[in-house]
């Protein structure tokens, strides 16, 4: 007991002192409409929630998600509150780019959606997008040290190579004109591409790629393909400016519910400092 007394003021200490961080989780939930045998969301679902428990980010944004997804999610991590449009209707319909926040460390203050097209302000396919795609913002406040950060996911399109193109323009235009007082932003996302691809380009000028720079870190894939996929397959990807360090990346293989791939992505973790 006398041990254990002494010890205690040391712990106490040491937790006041630890920096402001931020974990941030990408995760392409793989869409729950998806006709995919002994993978389809009916036999995984637990999985995904189990992640999410296991790993404790205080925010994370999903990819793919329809709108059952999501408000599981919300239900089975009641501690988390989500924000987000489905992308064909500007409401419930589709795939949504949700941002969820942990309500016990994080506040949130105000966020949108804009579409990746040549009309952002409304539900539109831009350029020679397969799909209707969408890029979800908000601006949070870390509840323990009171510092604003802006959070953008967004799922660019798999087909159209002029749409990742101009979709990546119009995030880091709009990464400008939201954020006027250059408050930290983190941006996550499945971008359907390799980092060597030029269309990264503009965003490399402006944000670090957390998996690079990284103290702690990996190189595993990201996309899996239910063990299919090559292994270099890596086109999910956390980018931030404004933040210190980022002290850990890393690509969570490990298996829920015995289950070996929880989606047909990995999520992605990063632990960012301000």
């Amino acid at each position: 007991m006398m041990a254990a007394l002494i010890l205690m003021p040391v712990n106490v200490s040491a937790k006041k002192d630890k920096p402001a961080d931020v974990k941030v989780i990408s995760y392409n939930i793989r869409l729950g409409v998806a006709k995919d045998g002994t993978n389809s969301w009916e036999l995984r679902y637990p999985a995904s929630a189990l992640m999410i428990l296991d790993q404790k980010p205080d925010i994370f944004g999903l990819q793919e998600a329809y709108d059952f997804q999501v408000r599981y999610l919300e239900t089975a991590c009641n501690q988390y509150k989500s924000v987000g449009v489905g992308r064909e209707d500007g409401k419930h319909e589709g795939e949504h780019m949700s941002i969820f926040y942990n309500k016990k460390t994080t506040k949130l203050l105000k966020w949108g959606t804009f579409w990746l097209s040549e009309t952002p302000d409304k539900p539109s396919k831009g350029w020679d997008a397969d799909c209707f795609r969408t890029a979800t913002w908000a601006l949070l406040k870390d509840k323990a040290s009171g510092k604003k950060y802006y959070y953008v996911n967004t799922h660019l399109d798999h087909v159209g190579w002029e749409a990742r193109k101009n979709g990546m323009k119009l995030i880091v235009d709009r990464i400008d004109s939201i954020n006027p007082e250059g408050l930290p932003m983190i941006v996550t996302g499945d971008f359907n591409m390799k980092i060597d691809r030029p269309e990264f380009d503009d965003m490399k000028k402006l944000m670090q790629n957390a998996r690079e720079v990284a103290v702690k870190t990996d190189h595993h894939q990201t996309y899996n393909g239910w063990g299919k996929a090559s292994p270099d397959s890596i086109i999910d990807y956390v980018w931030f400016k404004g933040f210190s360090s980022c002290t850990e990346y890393e690509t969570i293989t490990k298996p829920y519910m015995e289950r070996k791939f929880i989606s047909d992505h990995y999520p992605i973790s990063a632990t960012l400092i301000f």
